[in-house]
């Protein structure tokens, strides 16, 4: 019986239970949180609408009773705070690395063979935090950022263009955040280089509006988004469950690809049921090469300020 458990029962990982039971991507999902009653809720209201929606798929909710969790496939963590007025994002990184690696701790504890895909932010040291507290090999741990931001990106590309976003694919690399990698060379629109359909400032615009896409959201609703990212991840979970050998940007520790040694980036892989089955390597230009070299200047400073955290 598949099951997956989703850490953090806020407004993503609520979405990312609901996607899961509405697409019966896993039979049993457990939603689990620190506040008393509210993955309880949440699991009882996504399932009392599967008759409405018919589906088959099981929603359990739990305050931070992690044996329910037992013998889980994929788990989904989504816990930690967002950055608060006055907070400096070392403080951020020092909170949620303490929240991520707890519940890591536990995660691990009770389903050794999991593969943890973690949302937490900020992204790439979240993951990084995961890895060196779960010990567990750098496939089983990976981070959900690319899925998002292509996603964004495809979106403005369809507005942009007046098509189906179903029609458009994409491949964005780097860091999450202002430092990310989109790469019209790799954007088609039903196969057709994106370049020949829009005019380049316009796609510059479209890649700039991607990398800011988040802040964007923030600015309008005061808080974070919820649907595109709890969708990501469940995207990444199904591709892992029904071994769907989906080629995604997603964050890995690299080991030597792109000429990058343990830091951890959004670089296109092969994603199936042992969690990321191969890094594909794409032969960057001097352009691109220098835009994923600061996207890993950015990302490894952080991951040093973790390091000086101790840990």
């Amino acid at each position: 019986m598949s099951k997956v458990t989703v850490v953090g029962a806020g407004n993503v990982g609520a979405t990312c239970a609901d996607v899961l039971a509405y697409r019966e991507i896993a039979e049993e999902i457990v939603l689990i949180d620190i506040k008393e009653g509210v993955a309880e809720g949440k699991a009882l209201d996504i399932f009392q609408k599967a008759p409405i929606n018919q589906y088959d798929s099981r929603t359990v909710g739990s305050t931070n009773d992690y044996s329910k969790t037992a013998n889980s496939d994929v788990v989904v963590i989504t816990s930690g705070l967002p950055r608060k007025p006055g907070m400096t994002r070392d403080d951020l990184i020092e909170t949620n690395a303490g929240i991520v690696k707890s519940v890591t701790e536990n995660v691990v504890k009770h389903s050794p063979n999991a593969i943890i895909i973690v949302v937490s932010n900020p992204l790439d040291v979240m993951t990084y935090q995961a890895h060196l507290t779960s010990g567990l090999n750098r496939n089983k741990v990976i981070g959900m950022a690319g899925i998002l931001d292509t996603a964004r990106y495809r979106a403005f590309l369809a507005e942009e263009l007046n098509v189906s976003p179903k029609e458009i694919q994409a491949i964005l690399m780097g860091g999450h955040g202002d430092t990310m990698v989109p790469l019209p060379r790799y954007t088609t629109v039903a196969g057709i280089p994106v370049t020949e359909l829009v005019a380049k400032d316009k796609l510059d615009a479209i890649i700039e509006r991607t990398k800011f896409g988040g802040g964007e959201l923030v600015k309008l609703m005061g808080t974070s988004a919820w649907y595109a990212p709890g969708s990501a991840a469940a995207q990444m979970v199904e591709a892992i469950l029904k071994n769907q050998r989906r080629v995604f940007p997603v964050c890995i520790k690299l080991d030597g690809e792109y000429g990058i040694d343990d830091c951890y980036l959004g670089v296109p892989v092969i994603l199936g049921k042992n969690g990321v089955e191969k890094v594909i390597e794409l032969d960057l230009n001097a352009e691109e090469k220098a835009l994923l070299e600061t996207s890993r200047g950015h990302v490894k400073e952080v991951m040093n300020v973790l390091d000086n955290l101790g840990k």
